[in-house]
């Protein structure tokens, strides 16, 4: 970004209403605004919302979701606990949904995220599970259950959200050839890129999907509005991706000329029909 267009950004937030300047505050530390909420906050109408919002992502402070906005950054994720936030009932169903897509007896990787998380919490019931995870948080969630053996990656943990990260992490991923990975991302490209913010989390991403016979993919759908600058792979690569509802229509269409299951917690009573994956081979 050129240092003209730096000073104009600048400027122009030092000229941001009080409301603006407390939108924007809210939405760094809950990770989400919703135009409804807001308009009951500060006693405004939805309209004047809207126009705070748009004024607020022409700035390129905020990205606009469906129904609100979320701090705007390719370079840096949201917080950890900010993100927790963010589509927590979908997170909560598509946990679910994902969750009777694996069966009993498996081998799985899960990694970090808000996502994968919800994941796990829908596993206590499964038997004889093993699960191999770079996510303290997942391994909090499952160690306790007797039939679910858990195997935590070593190596260098992330403060900011409890992640395993780095060489040691990698290697020993690689030391295992399992059934399943459970894994999520930071955003969607529309041409089908998975993406994520930090080389070291998706190194250990990469080794993950290369060592699973099925790959699940678990997000959102405000990942689609949303960017990052570190690849880890294309929707080519994924068997099954499980999401609240997927609006992008260049998006789907990738999946179905790569045959990727989509499923969509939002549009469809899928838990009572749902059956854990078969056969990896397409």
């Amino acid at each position: 970004m050129g240092a003209g267009v730096l000073r104009g950004r600048v400027a122009r937030m030092q000229l941001l209403s009080d409301r603006q300047n407390t939108i924007v505050s809210l939405a760094r530390s809950i990770g989400r605004v919703t135009v409804e909420d807001l308009a009951a906050r500060f006693d405004v109408t939805p309209q004047t919302i809207r126009r705070d919002l748009n004024e607020l992502c022409d700035l390129r402070v905020l990205s606009r979701t469906h129904g609100g906005a979320i701090i705007a950054s390719s370079v840096e994720n949201l917080s950890y606990e900010a993100r927790r936030f963010i589509a927590a009932t979908e997170k909560r169903e598509i946990g679910i949904a994902a969750a009777a897509l694996i069966p009993n007896q498996c081998s799985l990787f899960i990694n970090i995220g808000t996502t994968t998380e919800e994941v796990a919490n829908a596993l206590k019931n499964h038997q004889n599970l093993l699960v191999i995870t770079n996510n303290l948080n997942v391994a909090m969630a499952l160690y306790r259950y007797p039939s679910i053996d858990v195997i935590v990656a070593g190596g260098l943990v992330r403060r900011s959200d409890g992640a395993v990260i780095g060489s040691s992490a990698v290697d020993l991923i690689k030391q295992f050839k399992v059934d399943m990975a459970v894994i999520g991302a930071s955003a969607l490209d529309e041409d089908g890129s998975l993406l994520d913010f930090d080389p070291r989390e998706v190194n250990v991403s990469r080794a993950i999907i290369d060592n699973a016979r099925r790959v699940l993919l678990v997000c959102d759908r405000t990942k689609v509005d949303r960017a990052a600058p570190v690849r880890i792979g294309h929707m080519s690569e994924i068997h099954a991706f499980v999401t609240d509802r997927l609006t992008s229509a260049r998006l789907r269409e990738v999946c179905s000329t790569h045959h990727v299951k989509v499923i969509e917690t939002a549009t469809e009573e899928v838990v009572s029909s749902l059956s854990p994956l078969g056969d990896p081979a397409r």
